[in-house]
């Protein structure tokens, strides 16, 4: 089993943990993957491993704030999602030394990693299966649900990315906030559920005579949105664009006037 280091990183984020999971997979040979920032847990997990390479989830603030530290002290080659260079750079301030698609893999000595374009959370977003299972990053939560909000998130791409996570079946995910899955079919499913179940609130308001987004807010979320109205505000927009996009309503962008189809 290729050997795998899971380093709880704090940092300033929206998700519930108030931290983001950095990862160190192999040993002679290892990949870094989401450093969202140093820590002493995790120079000196770096220092003890021979890191050859380093590569994010996506490039959300959150997991990739490390990236250019630890690139200079280990000299490892950066890589990020083919296409996605300039986006890469602008965030990490690092230009990438090579780049993967879907399929390919990452060689870690005797091992590898292979790409899996998982998009939803972020266009850019990537996981990467082993032996040991598949780092989601901010695919799936052991807990909760994650966030897929417009204008980045898209969730026909995201349930895609769930669906075929439950299809692999893998032993464990690795997610990029919160505990370690084990259940992975399980928790697919039930984020699944979720999204499906936000869509017919988000629907079942427009139906019901909602006709712009902050009125379709007020009915699909039966709870306090303090602190967090603005993300709920973009889950909808996600929501209804996909709705718009399948021809069940229009939506106009500009005004967030949204009418049945």
């Amino acid at each position: 089993m290729t050997p795998l280091i899971r380093a709880s990183v704090p940092i300033v984020t929206r998700a519930p943990a108030g931290a983001t999971n950095a990862y160190l997979v192999g040993s002679d040979e290892a990949l870094l993957v989401d450093p969202a920032g140093r820590t002493d847990e995790l120079d000196e997990l770096v220092s003890e491993t021979t890191v050859e390479h380093i590569a994010v989830t996506h490039t959300h603030p959150d997991h990739t704030g490390a990236v250019k530290a630890y690139a200079e002290e280990t000299g490892a080659a950066v890589w990020c999602r083919r296409g996605r260079e300039l986006r890469f750079s602008d965030v990490t301030g690092v230009e990438p030394d090579r780049t993967f698609a879907e399929g390919e893999t990452i060689p870690l000595g005797e091992t590898s990693v292979t790409v899996l374009d998982v998009p939803g959370h972020a266009p850019d977003h990537v996981a990467f299966e082993g032996d040991f299972g598949v780092l989601c990053g901010d695919v799936v939560v052991a807990d909760g649900s994650v966030v897929v909000g417009a204008p980045e998130g898209n969730v026909r791409a995201y349930l895609v990315a769930l669906r075929r996570l439950f299809a692999r079946d893998p032993p464990a995910l690795y997610p990029g906030h919160g505990p370690v899955v084990h259940d992975s079919k399980a928790t697919c499913e039930r984020l699944i559920r979720h999204r499906i179940d936000r869509e017919k609130r988000v629907f079942d308001a427009v139906t019901a005579g909602a006709r712009d987004v902050e009125e379709i807010l007020d009915v699909a979320y039966e709870k306090d949105l303090s602190g967090v109205r603005d993300l709920a505000r973009a889950t909808v927009i996600a929501h209804v664009q996909k709705l718009a996009a399948e021809g069940r309503l229009r939506y106009q962008s500009n005004t967030h006037r949204v009418e049945l189809a």
